[in-house]
């Protein structure tokens, strides 16, 4: 049996033993980079019978499990899988607002050690019409009303707006105030000033649906220098979304730097 084989041997174990199949699995990874049990334990500067008992056992705590995950270069990452067809599914993709995809299982994070996979949550790039852009830059409109939207979305979130055609460039920043979800005719009443958008615009937007998301914003900023679309594509390979995506790294530290530009 190959060393891939193995380790999906291991977390596929039938034995319903949630520790074993774990330390198999620690073993089987440790086997395929080619590290004994002594040399890892050097390299976690425990002795060799705690290695041997981590995989005889693998009911470790999570800290413990990701410093043996890093000693084999690795990153840990531990994840919920829901059955796509499931009523729970069905209501997290709405809440969350994900994109129906073929997949069998709706598979969401609950750790990870890896730096960037956390960071790649946090800011939020909206794409939005220049009639709308510009208001929010200039303090008018501060609300921005979605279809769809993930209400998980924590509050002081960044919120770096790309500006659509004609501007085609990332114009600036806000920060999300709050996430309301709310029927479609409280929308309208609660929202249609502050939104600064025309009723039959609203009503063509919203068409088929009977809620919506009202995205409230604070601390618009407008860049000192629009980030364009060529640029935006050959430094970070960038895509306009046609709702929202969360930013990468390296696209977050050069439009924070952007951001900080506009503070000295």
């Amino acid at each position: 049996m190959s060393k891939t084989a193995q380790v999906i041997a291991a977390v596929y174990d039938e034995d319903h033993d949630a520790g074993r199949v774990v330390g198999r699995s620690l073993k089987s990874l440790r086997e395929a980079v080619g590290l004994t049990q002594l040399q890892m334990a050097r390299k976690l500067g425990v002795g060799q019978a705690a290695i041997s008992k981590i995989e005889a056992r693998g009911d470790v705590q999570i800290s413990s499990l990701k410093k043996y995950v890093d000693a084999l270069g690795a990153s840990l990452r531990i994840e919920a899988a829901f059955n796509a067809d499931s009523e729970i599914s069905t209501r997290l993709r709405e809440e969350l607002a994900l994109e129906e995809h073929s997949d069998r299982q709706l598979v969401l994070p609950i750790f990870s050690s890896d730096e960037m996979f956390l960071e790649e949550s946090k800011d939020l790039i909206l794409s939005i019409h220049p009639q709308y852009s510009d208001k929010i830059l200039a303090g008018k409109k501060t609300v921005e009303l979605r279809r769809r939207f993930p209400l998980a979305t924590a509050k002081g979130t960044k919120v770096y707006i790309y500006s659509t055609s004609p501007v085609r460039a990332i114009v600036g920043s806000a920060e999300i105030a709050g996430i309301i979800k709310l029927p479609i005719k409280d929308m309208w009443k609660k929202y249609s000033k502050c939104a600064f958008i025309k009723k039959q615009a609203f009503e063509s937007y919203f068409e088929g649906l009977s809620e919506g998301f009202a995205l409230e914003l604070k601390n618009a900023q407008a860049f000192d220098k629009p980030i364009e679309l060529l640029e935006l594509r050959e430094r970070f390979n960038f895509t306009p979304p046609q709702s929202f995506i969360y930013a990468k790294q390296e696209m977050r530290r050069a439009l924070m730097d952007e951001q900080t530009s506009l503070s000295n």
